[in-house]
C-alpha cells in the first residue's frame, strides 16, 4: 500500500520548501508552489546551483502575505503580497522558455540583493501567464502547464528510496528528502518505485509518471547549512547505481489532470497496467 506521507510547496523557486498536510491542485501544480522566482539583471532565472545559501531563506505562507526569513543573518523578515499590483507584465527566461512575469517593488530586490551579495530582483507568474510543459529532454504534453518549476508540476519520491540511498552510504551523514525538492513523498512499497509508476489517482486526482528525474548539482547542496558538500554526495553515491546515459536519476516527474486537495495520507491508487513492462 502506497500512501502520501509528506507534501512541499516552494513558493519561491530554490529558496527552502514549506512542508505542508494538505495541498490544493491547480492547473500548473500545488497551488502557490514556485509562483514566484529570482531573476538576475538580465531577467534569468536564478538557482541554489548559483546561490546555494537560498537554501537559508525560510518562506512562511500566510493568507495574504508571503514572508521570508533569513537563518543567517539579522536582517528583518521581508514581507511579500501574494497579490501584487503591479498589471505590466515582462518576460523572464527559465530554461528555453520565455514566460511572462511581474515585477513586485525595488525594495524587495534590496532584500534579496542584499541578502544573497548580487544584482537580483523578485518575480511573480500570474495567473494568466500560462507556461505549457515543455521540457529539454523532448516530452511536451499538450494542455499541461507548470509554474516556475524546472520542467513538470510536481515531482515524486519514496520514502524508500531515501532509505535504500542512505544504507548504501558508509559515513555517519544521512540525506534527507529534502535535498531532492518533491513535492509528493509516499510510504510503503520497494525502493524506486516511482520509476515505474505510471497512471495512478489520489483522492480522485488523475497523475502520470512521464518520466524520471535526472538530477542536476542541487542534491550536493545541504539544506541545513547552505554548504555544497566537498565529496559531491549524494551524487557521488547515486551515480554508482542510477546512473544512465550518463545522467543521474532520482524521483519521477509528473503531469496530472484535474483539481482538488491532496493530503497526507491518501492512498495512491495505481491503475491496472500503470507500470512499465
Amino acid at each position: 500500500m502506497l500512501k502520501v506521507s509528506q507534501l512541499f510547496i516552494y513558493p519561491i523557486k530554490s529558496l527552502a520548501g514549506i512542508s505542508v498536510k494538505s495541498a490544493k491542485v491547480t492547473v500548473k501544480g500545488f497551488e502557490h508552489d514556485r509562483r514566484f522566482m529570482l531573476v538576475d539583471k538580465n531577467n534569468r532565472f536564478l538557482t541554489i546551483r548559483e546561490f546555494p545559501k537560498m537554501t537559508r531563506l525560510q518562506p512562511i505562507l500566510t493568507e495574504e502575505v508571503l514572508q521570508v526569513k533569513s537563518l543567517d543573518t539579522e536582517i528583518e523578515n521581508l514581507f511579500i503580497p501574494l497579490n501584487t499590483k503591479n498589471e505590466k507584465s515582462e518576460k523572464v527566461v527559465i530554461w528555453n522558455a520565455e514566460v511572462k512575469a511581474i515585477s513586485i517593488s525595488p525594495k524587495i530586490d534590496s532584500w534579496f540583493s542584499e541578502v544573497l551579495g548580487a544584482a537580483i530582483k523578485l518575480v511573480q507568474m500570474p495567473e494568466y501567464s500560462m507556461r505549457p510543459v515543455d521540457t529539454t529532454s523532448g516530452y511536451k504534453p499538450s494542455g499541461k502547464f507548470v509554474s516556475f518549476a524546472d520542467a513538470y508540476p510536481f515531482m515524486m519520491m519514496g520514502e524508500a528510496a531515501i532509505a535504500d540511498l542512505n544504507n548504501r552510504h558508509s559515513g555517519e551523514q544521512t540525506f534527507s528528502v529534502q535535498r531532492f525538492r518533491p513535492n509528493i513523498v509516499f510510504s510503503g512499497g520497494y525502493p524506486n518505485q516511482e520509476d515505474e509508476i505510471e497512471n495512478f489517482t489520489i483522492n480522485g486526482i488523475s497523475f502520470t509518471g512521464l518520466e524520471n528525474c535526472a538530477r542536476c548539482t542541487i542534491p550536493n547542496v545541504d539544506p541545513t547549512n547552505g554548504v555544497v558538500d566537498e565529496n559531491s554526495e549524494p551524487l557521488t553515491i547515486l551515480s554508482k547505481y542510477r546512473l544512465q546515459n550518463r545522467k543521474i536519476y532520482f524521483g519521477r516527474n509528473l503531469v496530472h489532470s484535474g483539481t482538488g486537495v491532496v493530503q497526507v495520507g491518501n492512498l495512491l491508487e495505481l491503475e491496472v497496467n500503470s507500470k512499465k513492462n
